[in-house]
């Protein structure tokens, strides 16, 4: 017996030595280091004295209100926070200081990779390699939606890169490399692990970090995460902290969502993503069942936006997007990502579940930048039909019709259609499912209302027939979404 349990241990052994990979040894790492630090550069930034007012700014226009304060937690010189200042020994008194950051080679003609916050308010760009040389950086193009810049510098010699990873291919617990200018210290390195994946921080939306308990401070923003075979499997850009130094939480952009990004800013000078045109929201149990959805996959569209791609395609609001080019799509940062990943003008298919059927639609995609940057037109609409109010008492509510005083009174965007709720009784079924005054209602059980009259005719028809719930879509300001009201 005892022979046996020997032989089994002994086997055991084997296979674990066989197909577990071990962590390097010392001199392996460090020959590992050593290879890889020549790619990685400190960057300094210069910016205007007027603009040092500027500077405490947060780096990134879209982040949402509620989410402010947790970005004031970063300290200054790393992300979400003012750039560190450090003057030169050189430099007068009365000349601006520089801003620290880090950022690394991938083209031996001089492409280097940064974060866009590290760069955003400079007028020279510097960086610094690990021989002390110094050159002068030419900013290519940048994407605040991502947080990445590109820039290039010119050299007299092919100069040491690295290559990006598949960050698909990396998982949990894998060991990584961070290197650096934390605090100014450059060619800092430090190691850990993934931590974890598709951390959704709140941004932007394409936040799909990697998490990693490898020490990065302030300073390692644009710097590469690699892993154990040297290659960069993220771009080092935010760590969470309430004391501002490392608690073992960092953030970095996968290799796979930025590669694609920085060929287009090589290529382009600035980001082509493909465009919809769609308002969208996740579904609920509550508004899945209602429309006749077995589960919760798939998104919702809240909104379709006029004379864009998806009105153009036939889409519909109250549509839910199923697949979107053969691919299944599970939610609404799904969506986004794999839209964004698309090509501008291109056909894309789009299969949606309307009317309890799936029904496929072809939609020429536009271009994000191009819509995002388009102006306000001037209001045209000339009708103006008078705002009678009518009350429906067993939901709760008064509805008045939309006119110019309407429109003016409950600040209502020029395109939005339907019936605004001028009152809402307390404790009412309309109370409890969340409709206040001066929301839109704009359609009832996927059919767009247009007369107060016509929302009491389908309120009361649904209550008639004792239904437990309805589906309506509301506007509050400009954002659209649907919920279910409960009559039971």
């Amino acid at each position: 017996m005892f022979r046996f349990f020997v032989a089994i241990s002994f086997l055991v052994c084997l296979f674990l030595n066989d197909n577990v990979k071990t962590h390097p040894s010392s001199d392996d790492l460090a020959n590992l280091v050593s290879d890889l630090s020549p790619s990685v550069v400190n960057v300094f930034t210069i910016q205007k004295p007027k603009e040092q007012e500027n500077l405490n700014q947060l780096p990134f226009d879209n982040i949402p209100p509620q989410f402010r304060d947790f970005f004031k937690n970063f300290p200054p010189g790393f992300p979400f926070g003012p750039p560190q200042q450090q003057r030169p020994n050189n430099q007068p008194q009365n000349e601006t200081p520089q801003a620290l950051g880090s950022g690394f080679v991938i083209d031996p003609t001089g492409y280097i990779v940064t974060n866009n916050h590290v760069i955003e308010q400079a007028n020279e760009i510097k960086v610094k390699f690990q021989d002390e040389t110094e050159l002068e950086a030419k900013l290519i193009g940048t994407d605040k939606l991502t947080d990445i810049a590109l820039l290039k510098v010119e050299s007299k010699k092919p100069l040491p890169y690295v290559n990006f990873a598949d960050s698909d291919k990396a998982r949990v617990g894998h060991s990584v490399i961070a290197i650096g200018n934390p605090f100014g210290l450059g060619g800092t390195v430090t190691t850990g692990i993934i931590s974890a994946f598709n951390r959704d921080i709140n941004f932007g939306p394409y936040d799909s970090f990697i998490q990693t308990d490898a020490s990065i401070n302030r300073g390692n923003s644009g710097g590469p995460l690699f892993n154990f075979d040297g290659k960069v499997l993220g771009i080092n850009t935010a760590i969470f902290s309430p004391t501002g130094g490392s608690v073992g939480i960092g953030f970095s952009i996968p290799a796979n969502l930025a590669k694609p990004i920085i060929e287009q800013l090589k290529k382009y000078g600035k980001t082509q993503r493909g465009w919809l045109g769609v308002r969208i929201q996740e579904l609920t149990p509550e508004i899945s069942k209602s429309l006749g959805l077995k589960n919760e996959d798939g998104v919702l569209i809240a909104m379709v936006n006029p004379n864009e791609p998806a009105e153009k395609g036939g889409l519909k609001s109250g549509d839910v997007i199923l697949e979107f080019n053969g691919k299944k799509i599970k939610d609404v940062k799904s969506l986004q990502r794999t839209v964004a990943e698309s090509a501008v003008e291109s056909k894309a298919i789009v299969k949606v579940w309307r009317d309890k059927k799936i029904r496929s639609f072809t939609i020429k995609l536009g271009e994000l930048e191009k819509y995002s940057s388009q102006e306000e037109k001037p209001e045209t609409r000339k009708d103006d039909p008078p705002s009678n109010e009518v009350e429906i008492d067993k939901v709760g509510l008064r509805v008045v019709a939309i006119n110019n005083a309407t429109r003016q009174k409950y600040n209502i965007n020029k395109n939005i259609s339907g019936v605004v709720i001028s009152a809402v009784k307390r404790d009412s079924i309309a109370a409890k499912s969340g409709l206040n005054v001066g929301m839109v209602i704009s359609q009832i059980s996927q059919k767009n209302i247009e007369t107060p009259d016509k929302a009491k005719e389908v309120f009361e028809g649904f209550i008639k027939r004792k239904a437990d719930s309805i589906l309506i879509q509301v506007y509050e300001g400009d954002f659209a979404r649907f919920l279910v009201l409960k009559l039971d």
